[in-house]
């Protein structure tokens, strides 16, 4: 197991993680995700002592890293696949990583196996694409077959057989009872790939809960609703939906989407209005956009809107069109309405504004860090 208790990370006057306190569990993959800049590599150094917490601890198995008797063989890790000397095989990089941490030379032969390298264990790893390089990384974590797995991006570069062995192989590691923590930034994946999710901002803890939790606490369900295609029922039915109180947005493929009104409603209403469905179906939120939507609020860097879509024409505006029922022009067909981002809880605030915190905190840091 994993534990940090009110891990700090300082950086003269920036702070890159402030008072983070988590559990990674044993048997579950826990997926670590938070915007670039957020703290999750600094959080991984700290994690395998690379890095001293300023304030605050973080052990493995109640101890910390560089406490652990044997430590490589009980915890593995990915954070950058590059760190390997180009003029060196797979094989002599991996024999060398053995030979430091007491692991028999056989078990080189079957890591590289595992990872698909066999046939290029001769090879100089400079000569190798990203994807390659990943997977010479993957079998280094695992020579010892350790207990503990970090693994920082691991399915970077990787083609889509790749990211799919990637994923059994997560799952199959916690299945044994492993401990699998991951970061990464392909939230599809994620959903796929983890059982459990550690969010941070600004170098602190915003969500600390199942993915199946996460995903209802912070996303907004709505219904696709779609009608025959003559005549003017889907006009008529959004009218009615909107009198019932629901909102009505036309999607490009000519369904309705609809939000505020449960499934039964909404067909109690077009039942009254005499109008027949085609489709009627509940949308599942995905991880990407509960994550979006609660990490709006602690990205540092934002692109501008193009100055030339204000050269574009208006559409319409009012009643049924282009914008839908009673919607500005900015939510017209194929266009996302602009949602404010959800004000962050204490937890995600700016570490400045928190009682007791350091002066210049998570929310002036721009320590470089690539995840």
């Amino acid at each position: 197991m994993i534990q940090a208790v009110g891990l700090t990370k300082q950086y003269g006057d920036k702070t890159a993680v402030y008072n983070l306190s988590f559990q990674v569990g044993p048997g579950t993959v826990t997926g670590f995700l938070g915007p670039n800049g957020s703290g999750k590599s600094t959080t991984m150094r700290m994690i395998l002592g690379l890095d001293a917490p300023t304030s605050g601890q973080v052990t493995i198995g109640g101890l910390p890293y560089r406490q652990l008797p044997n430590a490589p063989r009980r915890v593995g890790a990915l954070l950058d696949a590059k760190a390997v000397h180009g003029g060196r095989s797979a094989r002599q990089h991996l024999l060398s990583l053995a030979q430091l941490s007491g692991i028999p030379a056989r078990r080189v032969d079957e890591v590289l196996g595992v990872v698909g390298l066999q046939d290029v264990a001769g090879r100089r790893s400079k000569g190798f694409s990203l994807g390659m390089g990943q997977r010479l990384g993957i079998a280094g974590a695992l020579l010892g077959d350790p207990e503990v797995l970090l693994f920082d991006e691991p399915v970077n570069g990787l083609d889509p057989e790749g990211i799919h062995w990637v994923r059994h192989l997560m799952r199959a590691l916690a299945a044994e009872g492993r401990t699998v923590f991951v970061s990464s930034h392909l939230m599809s994946e994620m959903a796929l790939t983890a059982d459990h999710l550690i969010v941070i901002g600004r170098g602190q803890l915003l969500a600390d809960m199942s993915v199946k939790d996460f995903i209802a606490r912070h996303s907004t369900g709505y219904a696709l609703v779609r009608t025959p295609a003559e005549g003017e029922q889907r006009e008529k039915l959004g009218t009615a939906l909107t009198e019932a109180g629901a909102t009505v947005q036309p999607e490009p493929d000519g369904a309705l989407r609809v939000s505020g009104l449960e499934l039964p409603r909404i067909s109690d209403v077009a039942h009254e209005a005499d109008i027949r469905l085609w489709e009627l179906s509940p949308h599942q939120a995905s991880l990407e956009e509960a994550y979006m939507r609660l990490t709006g609020g602690a990205v540092d860097y934002r692109s501008t809107q193009d100055p030339r879509q204000g050269l574009q024409a208006a559409p319409p505006q009012g009643g049924w069109g282009q914008t839908g029922w009673g919607r500005p022009p900015a939510a017209a067909a194929g266009q996302t309405p602009a949602v404010p981002a959800p004000p962050l809880p204490d937890s995600a605030r700016p570490a400045s504004t928190l009682p007791g915190a350091p002066g210049q905190a998570a929310a002036g840091t721009h320590h470089e860090e690539a995840r």
